[in-house]
């Protein structure tokens, strides 16, 4: 079990891996059968996997003794990072819905998008 960090080695020499999905409990996974998304941010970590049993998508967090063990296991690491933007500190009022859909609609009137589009930059 992943939580649990045990592995098990089958006569083969495929490593299988427990996990564990919230609707079936325990399952048995191979190397091939989890993501393994790695984040330099370590909070942001997890590996993912398709339940055999139910078929749910199964998303959990990867510290990294998680990491660790997956990897040993056969799982290849994928390495993500956080964009830049999501740190950014936004000022002034969030978007609301009228404002979402006040911009939708500015969207939709293509002769004003392609007046501004077709308009001199001005310095």
């Amino acid at each position: 079990m992943v939580e649990g960090r045990t592995l098990l080695r089958e006569a083969y020499g495929m490593t299988t891996i427990k996990a564990t999905c919230p609707s079936c409990g325990e399952v048995e996974l191979t190397g091939d059968d989890i993501e393994l998304m790695v984040c330099p941010s370590a909070p942001m970590s997890y590996y993912a996997f398709r339940c055999p049993t139910c078929s749910d998508r199964v998303r959990k967090p990867a510290d990294d003794h998680i990491v660790s063990l997956l990897i040993s296991g056969g799982v290849e690491a994928v390495t993500w990072e956080i964009p830049a933007e999501a740190f950014e500190i936004h000022a002034g009022p969030r978007l609301s819905y009228d404002d979402l859909l006040d911009f939708a609609l500015w969207l939709g009137m293509s002769d004003k998008l392609a007046a501004l589009a077709d308009a001199p930059l001005s310095r």
